[in-house]
């Protein structure tokens, strides 16, 4: 008598000792969902092919005009202080925030270096050391606001930004100290402009700082307990604070860390421009802020990647230089670094789906 099968039947003995079958159906991704995944796992994948990409065009297009040592160098030495104060930028956003004072915090530190060694005769690395006390000092003060007593980053760095700009003009009186002096008084100022030839290639001291920053900080972001820390903070702060983080701790060390890092920018801006001028880098706000985003940071905190900036600001820079030796106007830079932008935080919502 022949035996009859339901569907479940079926189902059961086309399936039964054979879990490999069931197990390669649930698992099986398409290609563009692996490829969502890797970028989730490397933020900084995708800042890295469009720089490389950036590098072809313009290589194909400037022939050795632009592929030579002399000018892929010369970029790094235009975006090494858009590098450093986006590092410091890169720490704060990690944690869901945003520092809009970190160019006003740079600008106030290169004054002090100056002031306190040409005004006050103090000797250059004493003046040194208070840009960079300084620098800490208004890290510690956005850290304590948001971490304390839990005020929205983006209103206390606006309004910092704002108390900073009027205290750097009303300290220095809006006065230049030139170049020459600095060069006979205090050359330790514009050691960060001070450059050395590798071959063809020109690399500036400040060049090599912001190399070492982010080769620093990216070790310790990726190694360390703190930098673990910093990224549990921005990716959920009441689950790190559950988990036994300290949390309020870790933001204020964050900010404090971006203070230093501003007022080291602060040094190297004075080495770029041979001077002490208070109203350098007025910009410098919205240029780490680009870097971070087309970098491939996410800007709700927890992800993201320092390498990632640099390779933003490099974007920028290449962007930048080969548009200008196309002789095309310079609206297109700005026309394309916003694409670029906008382009980025579309991607970011593309690859954040894959942890939905």
């Amino acid at each position: 008598m022949a035996s009859e099968t339901g569907p479940a039947d079926s189902y059961e003995s086309a399936t039964k000792g054979s879990p490999e079958t069931v197990a390669e159906f649930v698992h099986q991704r398409s290609a563009v969902h692996r490829f969502q995944h890797v970028l989730h796992q490397t933020p900084s994948l995708v800042p890295l092919i469009v720089l490389l990409a950036a590098v072809v065009v313009f290589a194909a297009l400037l022939g050795s005009k632009f592929f030579s040592p002399f000018t892929l160098t010369l970029i790094l030495q235009q975006v090494a202080i858009t590098g450093i104060v986006g590092a410091a930028q890169t720490l704060v956003i990690l944690t869901a925030g945003i520092d809009l004072s970190v160019g006003a915090i740079m600008v106030l530190s290169s004054v002090v270096m100056g002031q306190f060694t040409f005004r006050y005769g103090l000797p250059p690395s004493f003046a040194i050391l208070c840009g960079l006390a300084c620098g800490a000092l208004m890290g510690f003060i956005n850290g304590t606001l948001v971490a304390r007593m839990k005020l929205p980053p983006f209103i206390v760095t606006l309004g910092m930004w704002q108390i900073v700009l009027a205290t750097n003009f009303l300290y220095s009186a809006n006065e230049t100290i030139r170049s020459q002096d600095i060069v006979e008084q205090a050359p330790i100022l514009q050691f960060f402009g001070e450059s050395f030839r590798l071959g063809g290639a020109v690399f500036t001291y400040g060049v090599v700082a912001m190399l070492l920053l982010v080769l620093a900080l990216s070790y310790v972001l990726r190694h360390t307990a703190w930098g673990r820390h910093v990224y549990a903070v921005g990716d959920d702060p009441d689950a790190a604070e559950l988990a036994g983080v300290q949390v309020r701790r870790v933001l204020v060390t964050v900010y404090v860390l971006s203070g230093v890092i501003c007022a080291l920018a602060g040094w190297v801006l004075i080495g770029r421009l041979g001077s002490v001028s208070p109203t350098a880098g007025q910009f410098a706000n919205i240029e780490s802020i680009t870097a971070v985003v087309i970098g491939g940071i996410s800007l709700f905190g927890g992800r993201g990647s320092i390498l990632g900036m640099l390779f933003g600001a490099l974007i920028v820079g290449v962007f930048s230089l080969g548009l200008k030796m196309l002789g095309t106007d310079p609206q297109w830079t700005y026309l394309l670094i916003g694409a670029l932008i906008i382009g980025a935080v579309a991607v970011d919502q593309w690859i954040r789906k894959v942890a939905a």
